[in-house]
């Protein structure tokens, strides 16, 4: 038997999970088991700091009830989900459900990391159960300091960043006169535990212990706002609330997280496609926006049609929406949103399957949407697409109309603001579409490092430089190529260059689309971009760690009727590793069948098969069909972990781990 709370009882497959008891969270210890659950992303470097006093963006998750295809921590096989891949837009993501305690499932918090996101779970207590626990807990000293040390000790162990304290139910005057000690407490905790996390508390319940939406930071409920980070109000607001607001809290407006309710319940300003009118007063006051329940767009509208209806929401709030770089080496993406029809690896399909887990979502771009405007100044859409990848589920579209008036347009993908190595290799794969009498360059933006400061360089003067591509036969290229191993572009083209970038501040990633011959016509292109790499050059001559120390445990044998309608055996089981700590993308597990343990030179039947990927030195094999044991005679099988290091490399079979296992009735 496997636990119920971290594993899936039908299928033994690991699931994120809540805690729903005052006393499953006073007794809450790590086992083996939460090893699944633990964030492996650490929080990205970012420009501006989420410190800066800029407003802010807050996405609030909360869909269906929480824990849907995301619980499935390897993944789920869903022909439709909801995703998110607007991240340089936001700044704080929280996860939300009704249950006590909502940790966020460990996909949500690698994808939003990898962005410079900071990510939140939930602490909500609601109706006489929540009244119960909320007397229970605030009693005394010791027993809401209890609740808090508990509370800082999942975020830290879990790896995300905070938590939205959501108390929504009556307090009674002694709990009441506690709640702004265990928010002082809670929020002193988890700075000294966590850096840069946060507490909000959302407007619900005021310092006479009345339950009454205020729907403003006020008098009535400053106690809690000046108790911790921040303030999330409730949604039924004015724009005469906001004026009231820039008087209560002059020096910490953008603390202030005014409640954007996307389903439009009550009176509300804006709300589903309108959600910019909201988000327009918002920012005319200088306060930052917790926009709730973005996931409307995929409950509320045709599935099927999820990534048209997600890019037109986000595009029409991309004005008020400050943007974040990320400030990460090597920067690597291959747009992989996290999910897709098909799984595919260095351009060739590998599994032919609906698929969804956003761990392995990739670093996304600026999206771009300038179709609404005037024709003849041309336009820019760049769009996800499932139908083509080179790695992962999806691929990025450019496509665009150049303007007679015009030779060329540069689209920025990214903002990236990081100081550069002595050199810097990139490599991009890309392939136009249909029939395009256009060329594709790359082009960086770039700022003498010694002049610049990291706060602020808008006056600085850019230089913006359009690298060379090297010829196949350089030594770097085949360096490159010989890390990454074998691949076959069927279509796609590959480029690669080298830059001396030292004593620079990389900022912005363009990528460049010219005539090539210019004419008096507009000219329209499709391009799709496949893969980004920008790194280290010293990066093509570091040798990978090897995988350590391989075990097995929780296993689980079964028999039933395998795909021929004869009786198959099963195994399930987990399996661990040691690999030195963000060092590796993630992990691709694989398993072959021997006939004895000894080394030999393997036939194809004997081949390493792959089964799936890791995000973390812990994988689960569910239902693996492997050969049966029969009339005593034993069994042997390997299993094999393939490191993919953060640049995208892969080692020789000698570095992977192994773990031979022998079987018999």
């Amino acid at each position: 038997s496997v636990p119920g709370r971290h594993y899936d009882l039908d299928t033994t497959e690991p699931v994120s999970f809540s805690l729903k008891s005052l006393e499953e969270l006073l007794s809450w210890k790590p086992s083996d088991a939460d090893a699944f659950n633990i964030a492996t992303t650490p929080l990205a470097s970012r420009q501006p700091p989420l410190q800066s006093s800029r407003p802010k963006t807050l996405v609030c998750h909360d869909m269906m009830g929480g824990y849907q295809e995301d619980r499935f921590i390897q993944g789920a096989e869903a022909e439709t989900a909801y995703s998110f891949y607007h991240w340089q837009y936001i700044d704080i993501f929280n996860y939300f459900s009704h249950n006590l305690v909502t940790v966020p499932p460990v996909c949500w918090t690698n994808a939003a990391h990898r962005h410079g996101v900071s990510v939140l779970g939930t602490f909500i207590t609601e109706w006489s159960d929540g009244a119960n626990i909320c007397e229970s807990f605030l009693a005394e000293k010791s027993s809401f300091h209890a609740v808090a040390d508990k509370l800082v000790q999942i975020a830290q162990y879990y790896g995300f960043d905070g938590w939205l304290i959501n108390i929504e139910n009556k307090l009674s005057e002694s709990a009441v006169k506690n709640m702004p000690s265990f928010l002082r407490y809670l929020t002193d905790r988890m700075h000294r535990s966590v850096p840069e996390s946060l507490i909000i508390w959302y407007d619900s319940v005021l310092e006479t212990g009345e339950l009454k939406w205020q729907n403003e930071l006020n008098e009535k409920n400053s106690v809690f706002f000046d108790s911790c980070d921040g303030i999330f109000t409730n949604y039924n607001w004015m724009e005469d609330h906001l004026e009231r607001m820039v008087s209560q809290a002059p020096k910490r407006l953008a603390e202030v997280y005014v409640g954007v309710d996307v389903f439009a319940r009550g009176a509300v300003i804006g709300g589903k496609f309108d959600t910019n009118k909201a988000l327009q007063l918002i920012r005319k006051h200088s306060f930052s926006a917790a926009i709730f329940a973005p996931g409307w767009v995929y409950e509320c509208n045709e599935k099927k049609d999820f990534r048209q209806h997600q890019g037109k929401f986000w595009s029409l709030l991309f004005e008020y929406l400050p943007t974040h770089s990320v400030c990460v080496l090597p920067f690597v993406t291959s747009f992989c949103q996290g999910f897709g029809k098909h799984m595919y690896s260095k351009g060739k399909v590998e599994e032919v399957k609906n698929w969804f887990n956003l761990s392995a979502q990739e670093l996304q771009p600026l999206f771009v949407d300038m179709r609404s405007e005037a024709v003849e100044n041309g336009w820019v859409w760049t769009r996800g697409c499932p139908e083509d990848a080179w790695n992962g589920g999806s691929s990025l579209l450019v496509e665009g109309v150049i303007p007679a008036s015009l030779s060329n347009v540069s689209v920025r993908l990214f903002s990236v603001r990081v100081p550069a190595p002595p050199k810097i290799f990139i490599s991009f794969i890309y392939k136009l579409e249909g029939v395009s009498d256009v060329k594709v360059a790359l082009e960086l933006k770039t700022h003498h490092a010694p002049f610049c400061s990291f706060v602020d360089i808008a006056d600085i003067p850019a230089s913006s430089l359009r690298p060379e591509t090297l010829p196949e036969q350089d030594s770097m290229v085949q360096q490159f190529t010989q890390r990454c191993g074998t691949w076959t572009l069927q279509g796609w083209q590959s480029r690669c260059f080298l830059l001396d970038l030292k004593g620079c501040l990389l900022e912005d990633i363009f990528v460049n689309i010219s005539q090539v011959q210019p004419e008096e016509q507009e000219v329209h292109f499709l391009l799709r971009i496949g893969e980004m790499k920008v790194l280290d050059a010293e990066s093509l001559f570091t040798t990978q760690p090897q995988v350590q120390n391989p075990s097995m445990s929780d296993v689980v044998w079964r028999r039933g009727m395998g795909v021929t309608d004869t009786l198959q055996l099963y195994l399930s089981a987990t399996l661990r590793w040691s690999y030195p700590a963000n060092h590796a993308s993630h992990f691709r597990v694989h398993w072959r069948k021997l006939r004895c343990p000894e080394p030999r030179a393997l036939s194809e039947q004997e081949r390493a098969v792959f089964i799936g990927r890791a995000y973390a030195s812990v994988y689960r094999v569910v239902d693996l069909a492997v050969p049966d044991a029969v009339d005593g005679d034993p069994c042997w099988m390997e299993f094999l972990v393939q490191p993919v290091s953060k640049e995208g490399f892969t080692g020789p079979e000698s570095e992977w781990g192994r773990l031979t296992l022998r079987y018999a009735e």
